[in-house]
């Protein structure tokens, strides 16, 4: 049995698995982040939908699956209130289990970004569109909460964010033009993305950053 037959019998729930696993992990990450700010229930709950599914909304709307999972499907929302609801109460018992928010992004991100790209190479889309998808499949939660909580989004400003996720969705598709099954692409480009994200995060790994305009300026 080929890639493209395996591919079209594991791939829907492939792709569901990965998606509600992302979708927990934003949720519950965004949630939490509402938490900090002291949001009340109805904020976290939102910013814990819109953290968990404004990546999946877009990568859906732009390969034309639409309407989008995320709005069809009750499981999405589902787990994105129950993610919220268990950070909103039970907020100091998480942070004691040291699982912090960057944590759970860092799953997400993976999470979203090969679940993206999966679903691109599905619909037909060339292998570097298709990478492309994936990394802002993975970007788009983080961006929407980090907006809604009138921040600057991580993806401008931490350490290799959107490259973990595009060297993540990269490897998912060399897998496919390489012909590889479909979940050891999906896994190692996952756990590449992860991998990349956290020793960013511990080592303080980063692209360079722009210039300040005023240094070596005269007084």
């Amino acid at each position: 049995m080929n890639r493209m037959q395996i591919a079209g019998q594991l791939l829907p729930t492939m792709v569901l698995i990965l998606d509600l696993c992302g979708t927990f992990a934003f949720a519950l990450s965004g949630a939490m982040a509402g938490v900090r700010r002291r949001l009340d229930l109805f904020g976290v709950l939102a910013l814990s939908f819109a953290a968990s599914s404004f990546g999946g909304i877009g990568r859906d709307v732009l390969i034309g699956a639409v309407p989008p999972a995320a709005l069809t499907d009750w499981r999405y929302l589902g787990v994105s209130l129950a993610a919220g609801v268990i950070a909103f109460f039970w907020s100091s018992r998480i942070e004691q289990g040291r699982t912090p928010v960057r944590l759970l992004d860092a799953i997400g991100l993976s999470l979203f970004a090969v679940a993206g790209t999966e679903k691109a190479l599905a619909y037909g889309l060339r292998p570097e569109m298709a990478a492309l998808l994936g990394m802002l499949t993975g970007i788009g939660g983080g961006v929407a909460r980090d907006v809604l909580l009138a921040e600057i989004p991580a993806v401008l400003r931490s350490e290799l964010y959107a490259v973990a996720a595009l060297a993540g969705a990269a490897i998912v598709v060399g897998g496919s033009v390489l012909h590889l099954p479909v979940l050891v692409g999906s896994m190692t480009g996952g756990l590449v993305c992860f991998s990349l994200r956290m020793m960013a995060i511990r080592r303080g790994w980063r692209l360079p950053v722009a210039p300040d305009s005023d240094q070596g300026a005269k007084p």
